[in-house]
């Protein structure tokens, strides 16, 4: 019972699960809420533009049964007469069409977004497979939208029967008036018709775009089970994550190990703990941390220090303070300038003293200047 409850799909899905749906072009759309508002733009779009153009109208009319003599000889007069309709109709048709494209794409994306999908565009088996075609044709998805075509028509049927008998009269008073009037007149209450019309459609828009999420989210839902196996694909397993993190450590073990040559001294516990600094004058304000280990780490850059002939010298309570204060590649802090320049300098001492330079220096002390607040 534990495994088939775990198999039911009643979790919502995941920003990752809805971003691969979306990769594949399964958002949610409403196809109603589209031509809803690609309607009623173009009704708008008629009531703005309806004077202009019934004018661009109206002038081609008059000059196209207008016949000049000079026409009668004239062999180009019909290509003009043309040129002239389209120079009329050019400005409010720009309007309608410039108002339906943009109503287009913002209906297209009001319900889902912007999202284009290669994987979609692409051609699938499924949709050539006759069995699958029945199961679209026949299945709950397609009696849903049998139903809304039951409706849009039933509603447009409607609102256009109020609509034609509250504008009956108007209507019929269109054939008494004269031009230009009759013809403005005309596109006013087609307008309004039509807006009236479109705004039926929106009823059946605002029932089926919440349905179309709610029925998008359905789909997509998971098991927890899916979850489950969802993080641990992105995170990773515990295993993996293991590797992982011991690789990162082997390369920064290695990359430390091969700074250790370049520092000038190493402190240490003298067993436990190991630091290795390194002070340019010219480039750091402080010494810094090169490399620094506890117990086989600390072992092993001594190791690389004696094998490159790099003084190490014993302070315990310098070299736990440098490793729990001072990250990697970091200058030391302020408070341990003093006891790090002492060792410094006896470092310094002792090489000349090699070189035959110098007196050998004196044994380096034991209690060197370490704050409180700074002591581990």
């Amino acid at each position: 019972m534990a495994e088939e409850s775990g198999g039911e799909k009643t979790e919502q899905p995941t920003p990752k699960k809805l971003q691969d749906a979306a990769k594949k072009g399964q958002i949610a759309r409403s196809k109603d809420l589209g031509t809803a508002v690609v309607l009623i733009a173009s009704a708008a779009s008629l009531l703005i533009f309806g004077k202009m153009l019934a004018i661009a109208v109206l002038n081609i009319g008059q000059r196209l049964m207008r016949l000049d003599q000079k026409d009668i000889f004239e062999p180009n007069s019909m290509f003009t007469a043309w040129g002239d309709a389209g120079r009329e109709l050019a400005a409010p048709l720009s309007g309608i069409f410039l108002l339906i494209l943009v109503a287009s794409f913002v209906g297209n994306t009001l319900l889902g977004g912007f999202n284009f999908s290669w994987e979609a565009a692409g051609p699938k088996a499924s949709k050539m497979n006759p069995m699958q075609g029945f199961k679209r044709m026949f299945g709950l998805q397609a009696l849903v939208e049998l139903i809304k075509s039951i409706l849009k028509v039933a509603v447009v049927v409607g609102v256009a029967y109020l609509l034609l008998k509250l504008f009956f009269m108007d209507i019929m008073a269109l054939s008494l008036m004269s031009e230009p009037n009759n013809i403005e007149s005309a596109l006013y209450f087609l307008g309004w018709l039509f807006l009236g019309l479109c705004a039926s459609v929106s009823i059946i828009a605002v029932v089926d775009a919440p349905y179309q999420l709610w029925n998008h989210t359905k789909q997509l839902k998971m098991s927890l089970q899916e979850i489950k196996d969802e993080h641990k694909n992105s995170e990773g397993s515990p295993e993996t994550k293991g590797r992982i993190r011991r690789t990162q450590m082997q390369m920064s073990m290695k990359r430390m190990m091969q700074q250790v040559p370049t520092a000038d001294v190493i402190v240490t516990n003298p067993t436990h703990y190991a630091v290795a600094l390194k002070y340019d004058q010219g480039k750091f304000r402080a010494p810094v941390v090169v490399a620094k280990g506890v117990d086989e780490v600390a072992m092993h850059i001594r190791k690389i220090a004696n094998e490159h002939k790099i003084p190490v010298l014993e302070s315990p309570a310098l070299a736990r303070s440098i490793y729990y204060t001072t990250k990697l590649d970091h200058p030391i802090p302020e408070q341990l300038f003093a006891a790090v320049a002492q060792i410094l300098a006896y470092v310094y001492q002792l090489k000349m003293y090699r070189k035959g330079k110098g007196s050998r220096p004196k044994s380096l002390a034991k209690d060197l200047p370490i704050p409180e607040d700074v002591r581990h």
